[in-house]
């Protein structure tokens, strides 16, 4: 058998395993978002909290399809040509989060470098929808890089979401393997442009990937140089035995120490555990 196969498959540790909750509320989103045909990164992504955010009434939308025209490493969304964008998504969004009566939204999407405008539009028209008809909902959105212009990342801004999260999702040294077509200091600019408009900038990353320690420490300061607020640190998980293996199941106690070293160096707030994802108890970083 193939060395890294078998590397995948070995047991997980006892702090990875996971309960999927089935009560109302878990349900109900089931079924809202079964019924208006809504791309979640929650399914798309095989988030591991998938149960707990669910029972709880949230989730993590994702808006222009569930296919991706970039395919990195360690993501489990579809990647190839995606359809055309949907006219009336945004109205259905905005008719979902008010259904499911959500204080606070998260919004995601796959990467659109298909369109001319890479799909900051749709961005857009979605954040004013759901203001319009849930006027006391809060958002989080979680965006692309835009390749960094300027004037598509400012249509995101001027919709005013109260944050706006762009991920590193790895180390310096281990982009160029995980990611694709995306650059960290590219990521960076971003992150950077978010934060100078006011709006609240958080990133996030995955580890195990075979970044160590230090290099961990080393992006915080890079994310602090760029006044980046909010930060997330999580366990990567291997999707399946095509993408980039994992390399390491960092200890709970690891993450422990990031964190304290993270709100030493000036972040106001940071989840940074094993199950952790960048929308993880995002209602809190509104604050």
């Amino acid at each position: 058998m193939n060395l890294k196969l078998k590397q995948t498959r070995r047991r997980k540790p006892d702090w990875l395993k996971i309960k999927l909750p089935q009560s109302s509320k878990y349900a109900n989103v089931q079924k809202t978002i079964s019924d208006h045909k809504l791309n979640t990164i929650c399914t798309s992504g095989k988030c591991p909290n998938l149960g707990e955010c669910w029972d709880r009434g949230t989730a993590t939308l994702m808006i222009l399809g569930d296919i991706c025209t970039r395919a990195c490493k360690f993501c489990a969304v579809k990647t190839g040509k995606p359809d055309a964008p949907d006219k009336n998504e945004a109205k259905k969004i905005a008719r979902s989060v008010e259904i499911l009566k959500l204080k606070h939204c998260v919004l995601t999407s796959v990467d659109r470098d298909d369109l001319p405008d890479k799909g900051a539009t749709a961005w857009s028209e979605t954040i004013i929808e759901i203001k319009k008809k849930n006027p006391n909902t809060t958002i989080e959105t979680l965006i692309p890089d835009f390749d960094a212009n300027a004037e598509l990342i400012q249509k995101v801004i001027d919709a005013k979401p109260e944050v706006i999260s762009h991920n590193l999702e790895t180390v310096k040294r281990l982009t160029p393997e995980i990611r694709s077509r995306a650059k960290y200091n590219t990521s960076l600019e971003v992150i950077k442009y978010i934060s100078d408009s006011g709006v609240i900038s958080k990133s996030g990353i995955m580890v195990g990937l075979g970044e160590t320690f230090d290099e961990v420490v080393e992006l915080m300061d890079d994310l602090r140089a760029v006044n980046c607020k909010v930060f997330t640190i999580g366990q990567y998980l291997q999707p399946t035995p095509q993408h980039a293996e994992v390399i390491e199941y960092v200890h709970p106690d690891i993450f422990e120490r990031w964190r304290v070293i993270g709100l030493e160096k000036g972040f106001t707030h940071i989840e940074s555990s094993p199950l952790v994802r960048s929308s993880y108890h995002a209602e809190k970083h509104v604050k």
